[in-house]
C-alpha cells in the first residue's frame, strides 16, 4: 500500500469530514435543543453557495466575498425561524417534516428563479489553487488545506462557546429544560432564533467551501443532509462533541472505502465489477457504522447530558 495515497486519501476524508460537520453542528444543535426536525437545512448549504458564489463576482475578492455571505446567510436564518420555525414548535414531527420539505421546494424554486437553473461555478485566486507538500513527493491543494483548517477552527470556536460562555450555559438550559430556563428569565423565542440563525451561518459556510470543489447548483446540499443525519445519529442528538467525532469517522469511511475497497475486490472481480461495487459498498459503510453503534450504544456515543 503506498503511504503517500493513504496519506492523501486520510486528508480527503478529513476534509470531508469537517465539511459534513459544519452541516451537522447547525443540524444537531436544532434538533437536540428546539427538537425541530429540519428538512430544509440542506437548502441552507445551498443558499450560502449561491451568496459566496455571487459576491465574490460582484466585489472581485474571494475572501471579501466570504465575509459578506456569511451576515447575509445569518439573515437568512433569522427570516427563516421567525416567519416559519417560530410556529412548528408545538407541533408533532409530521408537521414538521412536511412543513420543512415544503420550504426545501420552495428555496430550490426562487433559487432557480433568481440565478437560474444553470450550474454556477465560482474559481479560486491563484493564491489557493496551489499545492503544498506536506512531505516530499506529497503535494496537497491549499484550498482543501483551508477548508480543514476552517473546520477545526470552526469546532473549537463552538466547543468553546457552548462549554465556556454564558450564551454556551444558556443553550444548555434550553436544551435540558426549556420550561424551567424560561421561567428564570431566559427568552427561549431568542434563543431558539440565534440558535437556528448560528445553524444556518454554519451549513451556509460549508456550502461556500464546496462550490469552488464542485459546482453550485439548485438541490445541492439535499444529499449531504442525509449524511448529515447520520452523523449526528451516530455522535449523539444534541451532541457537538459526538457530531465532530461521527463527522470524521464518516468523511475517513466513504473517503478511504471509494479507494481502497476497488483494489480490495479486483482480487475477486474483475476490474470493471470492482471499480463499480467499490464505491457503492463505501457509501453503505457509513450505514453500517451507524448500525453497530445503535446497537451499543443506542443514543449515540456521545449523548447530550455527556457531551
Amino acid at each position: 500500500m503506498d503511504p503517500i495515497l493513504l496519506l492523501e486519501q486520510a486528508l480527503n476524508g478529513l476534509q470531508f469530514g469537517v465539511t459534513l460537520f459544519l452541516i451537522a453542528a447547525g443540524l444537531t444543535l436544532v434538533f437536540g435543543i428546539m427538537d425541530l426536525v429540519n428538512l430544509a437545512h440542506g437548502s441552507l448549504v445551498m443558499v450560502g453557495a449561491y451568496f459566496a458564489a455571487t459576491l465574490i463576482g460582484w466585489t472581485g475578492s474571494f475572501a471579501l466575498g466570504l465575509l459578506l455571505a456569511l451576515p447575509a446567510t445569518f439573515a437568512v436564518g433569522l427570516v427563516v425561524e421567525i416567519v416559519v420555525l417560530r410556529t412548528l414548535y408545538q407541533r408533532d414531527h409530521l408537521d414538521q417534516v412536511l412543513a420543512t420539505f415544503g420550504l426545501i421546494l420552495f428555496f430550490n424554486e426562487l433559487v432557480r428563479i433568481l440565478w437560474g437553473p444553470v450550474s454556477l461555478y465560482s474559481g479560486l485566486p491563484d493564491y489557493l489553487s496551489g499545492h503544498v507538500e506536506i512531505i516530499p513527493g506529497a503535494p496537497y491543494p491549499v484550498f482543501r488545506l483551508l477548508i480543514i483548517a476552517v473546520g477545526l477552527g470552526v469546532a473549537a470556536s463552538l466547543y468553546l462557546i457552548v462549554a465556556r460562555t454564558r450564551l454556551g450555559m444558556l443553550i444548555r438550559a434550553g436544551a435540558s429544560n426549556r420550561e424551567m430556563a424560561s421561567a428564570l428569565g431566559v427568552d427561549i423565542r431568542l434563543l431558539f432564533t440565534l440558535v437556528f440563525a448560528l445553524g444556518a451561518t454554519f451549513a451556509g459556510l460549508a456550502g461556500m467551501m464546496l462550490g469552488p470543489l464542485t459546482s453550485v447548483e439548485p438541490g445541492m446540499g439535499e444529499p449531504l443532509l442525509i449524511l448529515a443525519f447520520v452523523v449526528i445519529i451516530i455522535g449523539g442528538i444534541g451532541s457537538i462533541r459526538g457530531a465532530f467525532v461521527a463527522s470524521l469517522l464518516a468523511g475517513l469511511l466513504d473517503t478511504i472505502g471509494r479507494v481502497f475497497l476497488p483494489l480490495l475486490l479486483r482480487a475477486f472481480l474483475d476490474h470493471a465489477a470492482a471499480d463499480t461495487a467499490g464505491p457503492a459498498l463505501a457509501q453503505v459503510l457509513i450505514y453500517v457504522l451507524m448500525a453497530g453503534v445503535l446497537i451499543v450504544r443506542p443514543q449515540g456515543l456521545f449523548p447530550a447530558r455527556g457531551g
